[in-house]
């Protein structure tokens, strides 16, 4: 069975809870990554910053650039274990609509793993191919 630690990242670009929104999209933009985890000096996952965080609660609401990264960033997050099956990986996705999920291990970020990345990686287990085209189609633009 595929695990989790066998299909993340774990170069994995971050921001502090000191940094700014507009210091997040550059990294957005520069490492061509749609999330960037949001952690303490000990490495903790203390929450994330998606694109569309950026969008509905930062441009929508007008924030400017120089707003604190803790304004938008969502705290109530989702996470994955490197010990999780890629199985679970995709339920996970699936059942919350998330395409980004960190892997945390004792409280610490050690990685994340992104829908393309269980996409990409045969595994034989046809529910989780199943969920994975739950989560495309949810997100497909009409």
């Amino acid at each position: 069975m595929q695990m989790v630690r066998d299909v993340m990242s774990t170069d994995v670009q971050y921001c502090t809870p000191v940094d700014n929104i507009y210091e997040v999209a550059v990294k957005m933009r520069d490492f061509n990554v749609g999330a960037i985890p949001i952690v303490d000096d000990g490495r903790r996952l203390v929450g994330i910053i998606t694109d569309r965080d950026l969008v509905v609660r930062g441009l929508a609401e007008k924030h400017p650039g120089s707003t604190a990264v803790t304004e938008v960033m969502s705290r109530d997050l989702v996470t994955l274990s490197p010990n999780d099956s890629v199985q679970k990986a995709a339920d996970v996705m699936a059942r919350h609509q998330i395409r980004r999920l960190p892997v945390v291990e004792n409280g610490r970020l050690v990685g994340m793993v992104a829908l393309g990345d269980l996409a990409t990686n045969r595994y034989s287990d046809e529910s989780a191919g199943r969920a994975l085209g739950e989560i495309s189609e949810q997100h497909t633009v009409h």
